[in-house]
């Protein structure tokens, strides 16, 4: 089963020779693993793909894999998500990028499975696929079974999505089948350019060509607002207005395509109200999530991007008086409201509140019993 791919520019096409050299059961373990991957991926993106998950991923904090105090610190925190950074938080000579790569993988490799996040938490944000560096990075990341999570940045087209895929899938034609992973690699992918908002469409709908299992799968769009700005020569503010258009174009783009949304980091981190006011107005875009650049801003994070107690509470009397009309053949109710008034409620808000409840029972959050 030899297949030959257009290249993708700037990267290398795979070499006729490699697949005839490989094995006969090479070949077939490829062939299983290949049908398996396409027989699951709809089984695999309904899961993945449908409304909140069970599994919150609120907070995604950036570590410099540069950094072994930070490494080990790594080990306590809360964040929901753990990216070990290989890309802007680690000088850009070959000697820094090296130095970190190495540094990472001994540092994960050093420890024992309990001293260890779970693997779901675990990330790693690459080098740029158009730079010198993420060709190692790639490679060294593939080989350490506890990363489950490739942060892509500066992703400006599918076409660089098929490329890290096609990375992957080359490098598992020569894995046994002792060390294949039976989940697929999900990629976030970074947005933060005016060519990566035009595509950003065609970025959401990607599918690895391989099939997830051999290929990647996309899970979530991630908003880099600095580098968008620096490409865009939009002006920052702290009123976040001039960037308010870019979010929400990202945050619908991730729903209509069944993928997480994390909102852009808070560069004010000494500031604790004002990334309150921060994570509040990303989560009523539409957000899942948001990223960190200091564990002191995990919290914070994590606060915020579950419902409030009065959201349950409207959220479970929502569902309990709608059972109760649908029982008596009615379609909508009024809903008394604390100030005066009635709101009408119809199916679209029970889908509202059935998300609400969701994601409060998967943060661990009481959900009052409703009697009247």
């Amino acid at each position: 089963m030899l297949q030959l791919h257009l290249c993708a520019k700037r990267a290398p096409c795979l070499r006729a020779t490699v697949g005839l050299t490989k094995s006969r059961s090479q070949i077939a373990l490829s062939s299983v693993l290949k049908a398996a991957a396409f027989t699951t991926a709809s089984a695999d993106q309904a899961s993945e793909r449908n409304g909140p998950q069970d599994s919150l991923r609120r907070s995604y904090l950036y570590v410099p894999a540069s950094s072994g105090r930070m490494l080990e610190k790594s080990l306590s925190t809360p964040s929901d998500v753990i990216i070990y950074d290989l890309e802007d938080s680690v000088p850009p000579s070959p000697e820094h990028k090296n130095n970190a790569r190495n540094r990472l993988t001994d540092f994960l490799l050093s420890k024992s499975t309990s001293e260890l996040p779970e693997a779901r938490r675990v990330a790693v944000r690459l080098n740029s696929i158009h730079t010198p560096f993420f060709q190692e990075d790639i490679i060294a990341a593939l080989r350490l079974p506890i990363i489950t999570t490739f942060v892509l940045p500066k992703i400006h087209s599918p076409q660089d999505l098929h490329y890290v895929s096609r990375k992957i899938y080359e490098h598992r034609q020569f894995t046994t089948s002792q060390s294949v992973t039976n989940a697929p690699i999900r990629f976030v992918a970074s947005i933060e350019s005016a060519r990566s908002l035009f595509n950003i469409g065609a970025i959401a709908g990607w599918q690895s060509e391989h099939g997830p299992l051999l290929g990647g799968r996309l899970s979530a769009l991630l908003f880099a607002a600095e580098d968008y700005c620096a490409d865009t020569s939009i002006i920052r503010t702290p009123s976040r207005r001039e960037l308010l258009y870019t979010r929400s174009q990202v945050s619908v783009t991730a729903r209509a395509f069944g993928l997480e949304a994390i909102d852009m980091v808070c560069i004010n981190y000494r500031d604790p109200a004002y990334l309150k006011e921060e994570c509040q107005d990303g989560r009523e875009l539409g957000y899942t999530g948001k990223q960190a650049i200091h564990p002191a801003q995990v919290d914070v994070i994590q606060s915020t991007f579950v419902p409030t107690a009065k959201e349950i509470l409207r959220a479970a009397r929502i569902v309990h008086h709608m059972n109760h009309a649908h029982a008596n053949e009615k379609g909508a109710i009024g809903l008394p409201l604390e100030g005066g008034g009635e709101e009408m409620i119809d199916a679209p808000m029970i889908k509202q509140a059935e998300n609400t409840i969701r994601a409060a029972k998967a943060a661990g959050l009481h959900i009052p019993e409703i009697i009247q």
